[in-house]
């Protein structure tokens, strides 16, 4: 499986379900490993946010993404779509907050992306294939999310709100080719009793009963359908005897399941990652899939850093040894904390740390019980992670690199005498006025002992 964006660049205006801002939203393509991104040309710089679940700062009605000051609201029938026509890169240009609700379905953004093509990279998709069961449950909403190993991605949604009307329903995806027929018309759905608070809360402003199934599941009096007249600007609205307003049909019997299930597989698009499992949800929701999304996103990272635990032979002759190390790094003992180096290309360096009994921080960090200090793991990472800034440049003997940040550090285990440290460090995006990013990661065996996210500038020796 190849990675795919789309040919042409498309598109659509529409107002946002709960702002009600009007909204013009672009699709352009995007080159291999790009992802999926939104950028708000709307605000200066055009910041843009990747469709990522750590980036979830809301889930009220809805996922709402926010990098920085940027944010990007009701993303999850826009990524629907996009996961379910198996496109992995676009750029996704908003020149506003929320993304339109269109009629409350994915199959207008479907309709969109296919009028523009997709095109086929010369990449490699990334996927992961579950191994193992990954179970959540909110024991506080009954909620239950399962994961379980298979060669397609499936999903399985049932829902029960203990209404008359709807009933327990459930829909099934066997295979990611029946989204665009089966599942992309679904729209979203909410209780007649619900739309009074939700406009209370601020919410569905950009509601006008076209874009949504609203769902009678208690008596309600002329009173209260006057009101609902009014409010939504909408003449002749009643109960049909399904159960619902009159202000739509229902496209499936199952709709609202069939919608669940289109939100869980855009929720899940959050993951970052192509994935191959039955994923078995229990009444989802937004705050649920999400938690699902994130947990699973850890799981990936976990089972990955073990499977790409760098191979260290140390009969091998390395890249770079400690003369050629001392060249192009201005350290010196007892602070120079590489050894050698033993792999390097344009995008990650592994580094070597052997730690012995002699260094000259044992004495004074824990006598009687040696530990290599936290902070020296993550100096040893930065010295590393210079070298290969340092490879950027056209005369490496001229620049030095000074570190700017150290972000999402995690020491999971004990670095001892006698340990050899395999350091690891990955460029996080494109080197730019010198700024260099890079995630880093320190092994002991096949273990992972330190993590973490470094920032540094690359600058000019004065002399």
């Amino acid at each position: 499986m190849y990675q795919n964006t789309i040919k042409n660049a498309v598109s659509i205006s529409g107002k946002g379900l709960h702002t009600g801002q009007f909204v013009k939203l672009e699709f352009l393509p995007a080159p291999a490993n790009h992802g999926i991104k939104f950028e708000r040309i709307d605000l200066e710089g055009h910041p843009q946010i990747p469709a990522d679940a750590d980036l979830v700062v809301s889930v009220a009605r809805g996922t709402t993404l926010q990098k920085g000051d940027a944010v990007v609201a009701t993303v999850e029938h826009c990524l629907a779509a996009l996961s379910g026509l198996q496109i992995d890169n676009v750029l996704i240009k908003l020149d506003g907050a929320e993304i339109p609700i269109l009629d409350g379905s994915s199959r207008p953004f479907v309709d969109l992306l296919e009028s523009s093509g997709i095109e086929e990279l010369n990449e490699e998709r990334d996927e992961f294939e579950l191994r193992t069961n990954l179970h959540y449950k909110d024991d506080d909403s009954g909620v239950e999310i399962l994961a379980m190993p298979s060669k397609n991605y499936k999903i399985t949604a049932l829902i029960d709100y203990k209404s008359s009307t709807l009933g327990q329903q459930h829909a099934s995806m066997d295979n990611i080719n029946q989204f665009k027929d089966e599942f992309a018309h679904a729209r979203t759905f909410c209780f007649f009793h619900e739309l009074e608070a939700l406009l209370n809360a601020n919410l569905i402003k950009g509601g006008d009963l076209d874009n949504a199934i609203v769902v009678v599941d208690n008596p309600v009096t002329e009173e209260e359908i006057g009101k609902l007249s009014i409010l939504f600007n909408k003449k002749d609205i009643k109960v049909v005897k399904e159960g619902i307003l009159n202000n739509v049909e229902l496209r499936y019997y199952n709709e609202p399941a069939r919608h669940k299930l289109l939100d869980v597989l855009g929720d899940l698009t959050l993951v970052g990652t192509a994935i191959k499992a039955h994923i078995i949800a229990t009444k989802p929701g937004h705050k649920s899939n999400v938690a699902f999304a994130k947990m699973l996103k850890q799981h990936i990272k976990e089972r990955r850093s073990v499977a790409d635990v760098p191979v260290y032979d140390p009969t091998k002759e390395p890249v770079m040894d400690i003369q050629v190390i001392e060249k192009i790094l201005p350290h010196r003992y007892p602070f120079l904390l590489v050894d050698k180096i033993i792999e390097i290309t344009d995008q990650y360096i592994v580094g070597i740390k052997n730690v012995t009994f002699n260094e000259p921080f044992f004495p004074g960090h824990f006598p009687g019980n040696p530990v290599m200090p936290g902070v020296l793991q993550i100096e040893a990472m930065a010295q590393t992670g210079g070298i290969l800034g340092l490879q950027h440049t056209e005369d490496p003997d001229s620049y030095d690199t000074y570190f700017m940040k150290i972000d999402k550090v995690k020491f999971r285990q004990k670095v001892l005498p006698g340990d050899t440290l395999i350091i690891k460090m990955e460029l996080l995006g494109t080197i730019r006025r010198g700024i260099i990013e890079m995630k880093g990661t320190a092994f002991v065996g096949n273990q992972i002992v330190t993590e973490a996210e470094l920032m540094a500038k690359i600058h000019k020796r004065s002399n």
